[in-house]
């Protein structure tokens, strides 16, 4: 049995139906098609195939194709060889109605076990120390409850926290907080302490604000001394090896630390979390923190919004933690056996309660779509809104925007150039098309070209502003790093912002870089900017998400200004990015049995764009 040829299957999907054929050359249309999907979802974002999404249905429009019904697909695909359940060696394995690629139903399984094992293995805990420590720590606060409080009191009671909170809510406060609590406990002077991030850039930004924030703690000097004050990606940390699926850390070979702090833990996809987990010793502490309403990773799964789906405080819970922190604490039926390793901040620092960027945030996360264009429309003096946006006009206002920039541009001082560029950013919902990074950037380098003189077809220039596209450890730059270029008396150089100030490169030494002057919002997760222009296309697309227009919003500090189609606003906010996968069901289920182990399941360490064309 072949496919058609007709059938719009990408490169990589038409590889790994051929891979399957070779296995068994009689496998029917509809199994392979089913393959073909799963792999197409999971270059999606989703981790597995949800049949009853397509069952019945055309999974293209324009092809004269359907599938069968459920019941008749599920029979298919439960008669077929490359089908398997969880303990079967197989290529895909199918749960329920889940149709997965065999790894990523073991790297999900996996990873419901082992938090599930972290999540309900309590460390002795002097809680007299732990009290007076918390009532020190977080004596400033002022809010009932003190979820900052109450979030920390966990971290030190559980080997498993996942902390979420929106910008401003004191995500880092809480951790360098927490870390001091436990370096108080009985023997927490002898902890081995982590800190690690998805990006270069995330981890950064995370090391700096904790050596920041250590001067102001209410503790000796032995304990700001043992805080730790640098930080590595995920990928460093657990010893990848360029294109080698092998890491250094795993099971077998765990990291030789106590507790592991991982910053923007929504941007970790489910590959990597489970190789994370894996590679942490049994009794070590695991610390999330993040924002469950922001996007997702680029890869495939959203296991921190999975995570924090499962809060919540039974009775029990919230006795102890009011003995222990004074707090009262309402009570809620946890929505998973993780239960009260889940905390949510809720009080923002930085939006006050009467600012629009805050209020709009809580529309869009609460899908208001008419209450999102009644407060655009209401005159806020930090919201502006376009609603007849022209690619022209937008390219004039973007240039208006960075003219301080380029002013600042135009002197040989970096700290100048850097504090004018984060005054001012455009953010874009995708990269090509007129309202696209491509689009954007290209349009205005030639306008900033005209106006300095330079060129059209030379690449640099001062002012000249572009963002690094990969790692480059020699170099100490990161996916995402943003450099500026600016005139010296050495000629051009390039700079970025380090630990120790600002460092200069030869153009020519860089690594694979893009002009820079609009970013996806993808990519401005985790920065702030003090106001933001957020342009979203002029036609429908599935990347205009709720979660998407809340992280652009609220990468700006001061004020935000959307140029967007009412319909394609209305759109963005009425569209709720689901992604399928089956942890947030295991975690609640309970159906954690270890189907990677024993079976002959390798668990890979390659990316998962890697992982697809492998069979097993």
């Amino acid at each position: 049995m072949t496919l058609r040829s007709e059938l719009p299957l990408g490169p990589l999907e038409r590889a790994f139906v051929a891979s399957l054929q070779r296995l068994e050359p009689d496998t029917p249309e509809p199994v392979l098609l089913a393959a073909a999907l799963c792999c197409e979802a999971l270059a999606s974002g989703d981790v597995c195939l949800p049949l009853e999404r397509l069952a019945g249905r055309r999974p293209w429009p324009d092809a004269d194709l359907s599938m069968p019904s459920l019941p008749v697909w599920r029979a298919q695909l439960e008669a077929s060889s490359l089908i398997g359940a969880p303990d079967d060696y197989a290529p895909l394995t199918l749960v329920g109605n889940r149709l997965y690629l065999a790894r990523y139903q073991a790297y999900e399984q996996q990873l419901a076990q082992q938090l599930l094992t972290r999540a309900v293995d309590a460390p002795d805990v002097d809680e007299a120390r732990l009290s007076d420590s918390l009532a020190r720590l977080f004596a400033f606060n002022q809010q009932s409850p003190d979820w900052q409080r109450l979030a920390a009191a966990q971290a030190v009671r559980r080997r498993l926290a996942v902390i979420s909170g929106g910008p401003g809510t004191g995500k880092t406060t809480t951790v360098v907080r927490l870390l001091a609590a436990l370096l108080e406990q009985p023997g927490g002077e002898r902890l081995a302490i982590g800190l690690a991030a998805p990006t270069g850039k995330a981890a950064a930004r995370m090391a700096e604000a904790i050596r920041n924030a250590k001067a102001d703690l209410p503790v000796s000097d032995a304990v700001k001394d043992a805080l730790p004050d640098e930080a590595r990606t995920l990928h460093r940390l657990l010893g990848s090896r360029g294109d080698s699926p092998k890491v250094r850390h795993d099971a077998a070979h765990p990291l030789a630390l106590d507790v592991l702090v991982v910053d923007e833990a929504s941007m970790v996809d489910l590959a990597l979390m489970a190789k994370l987990v894996a590679a942490l010793p049994p009794k070590a502490r695991l610390i999330l923190l993040g924002d469950k309403d922001q996007l997702a990773a680029v890869e495939a799964g959203a296991v921190f919004a999975e995570l924090c789906e499962g809060r919540g405080f039974d009775s029990q819970a919230a006795t102890d933690l009011q003995r222990i922190t004074g707090q009262a604490v309402p009570v809620e039926t946890p929505r998973s056996r993780l239960g009260d390793a889940v905390v949510l901040l809720t009080h923002s620092h930085r939006f006050a309660g009467d600012s629009g960027i805050g209020e709009l945030a809580r529309r869009i996360n609460g899908g208001d779509a008419k209450g999102t264009v009644a407060l655009l429309q209401d005159g806020r003096a930090d919201l502006a809104w376009n609603a007849t946006p022209t690619s022209a006009a937008l390219i004039e206002r973007l240039e208006q925007g960075y003219s301080t920039y380029l002013q600042a541009a135009r002197q040989t001082d970096p700290s100048a150039a850097f504090e004018a560029f984060n005054g001012f950013r455009a953010l874009t919902a995708q990269r090509e098309g007129a309202f696209g990074v491509t689009g954007i950037s290209e349009a205005l380098e030639a306008r900033f070209k005209r106006r300095l003189g330079v060129p059209a077809r030379e690449r640099w220039y001062p002012g000249r502003a572009v963002m690094v596209r990969q790692n480059d450890y020699a170099l100490g730059l990161f996916n995402g790093d943003i450099g500026l270029c600016l005139i010296t008396e050495q000629g051009l150089r390039v700079f970025f912002e380090g630990d120790e100030g600002y460092r200069g490169f030869a153009p020519a030494r860089l690594p694979s870089h893009d002009s820079a002057f609009a970013m996806t919002v993808h990519k401005s997760q985790g920065s702030e900017f003090t106001e933001v222009l957020l342009a979203l296309p002029e036609q429908p697309s599935p990347l205009l998400t709720r979660s998407l227009f809340y992280t652009g919003i609220t990468r700006a500090k001061r004020k935000v200004e959307i140029w967007a189609l009412p319909v394609r606003l209305g759109e963005a906010v009425s569209t709720r990015a689901e992604r399928a996968a089956g942890l947030a069901e295991r975690l609640s289920s309970g159906d954690t049995k270890r189907t990677g182990e024993g079976n002959g399941l390798p668990m890979p360490a390659s990316e998962p764009a890697g992982d697809q064309l492998s069979l097993f």
